[in-house]
């Protein structure tokens, strides 16, 4: 059977006009800000509870530990609340940088501690600060994608997920979600009524590839890519339809 070509993207990848690299870090695991994740996870859940009728699949696959790539599909702005909620442990998030511009974002954002990204920009930092995480047995947290769908299901990935896990040699842990466009459920809250959303996680696994294999981080971003869009309903796999159960 023929591989079908690298998928891309119809339009450009977002490319960060703001450039603060002083402001990317890996956060410090103080006691208070495991207390603050902890309260914040908690209305997560109760947000998530009131708005959404939200299945969460596979939960037996997610790692007990430490360090794991945790890769998702970027349907809408509700899936970061989703995915604190429904994971069992809060891992280290990659924001984009523009959110800070938002006051009350950048204050949660430096309260809960997350690492500011630069999208399609060289951010050396932010891979550090990663690298950093996975030596401390922690999990990161990445939309491959490098923004939110634009279509509604799987656009092209970006190489940033493929080149950590093969960097730091760590397992990926696919989750993805259905029914968590901000739109769905706004309109559904405007009716009273709740959403239903379905989040899968899927089985850990390692790309079987070597960081220095010519094509690792093409092949490696298709595998990572494609693991999403098997868990996905087929009208979820977008540029990844390809893709058989």
């Amino acid at each position: 059977m023929s591989i079908p070509p690298v998928p891309s993207s119809p339009t450009p990848k977002p490319v960060s006009k703001i450039w603060q690299p002083d402001l990317t870090r890996l956060p410090r695991l103080t006691a208070a800000r495991r207390f603050f994740r902890w309260i914040f996870r908690l209305k997560c859940r109760l947000v998530v509870f009131v708005c959404t009728k939200t299945t969460v699949l596979g939960l037996e696959n997610y790692p007990r530990r430490g360090p794991a790539l945790v890769v998702i599909n970027h349907l809408g702005d509700p899936d970061a609340v989703l995915v604190v909620a429904a994971l069992p442990y809060f891992p280290e998030v990659f924001v984009k940088i523009e959110l800070r511009d938002i006051p009350l974002l950048r204050w949660l954002g430096d309260r809960l501690g997350v690492i500011w990204v630069h999208r399609g920009r060289p951010d050396r930092r932010a891979i550090s600060a990663a690298l950093e995480a996975f030596r401390a047995g922690r999990m990161v947290l990445i939309a491959p994608e490098g923004r939110e769908s634009l279509t509604g299901s799987l656009e092209a990935g970006t190489e940033g997920s493929a080149f950590l896990a093969l960097e730091a040699g760590v397992p990926v842990v696919p989750v993805t979600l259905t029914g968590s466009e901000g739109r769905r459920i706004e309109a559904n809250l405007k009716r009273f009524r709740r959403s239903p959303v379905t989040v899968t996680i899927g089985k850990p696994f390692n790309l079987p590839f070597k960081k220095k294999d010519p094509g690792a981080l093409q092949e490696g971003t298709r595998v990572i890519m494609e693991s999403l869009a098997r868990q996905l309903p087929p009208e979820f796999r977008g540029v990844y339809a390809y893709v058989k159960e």
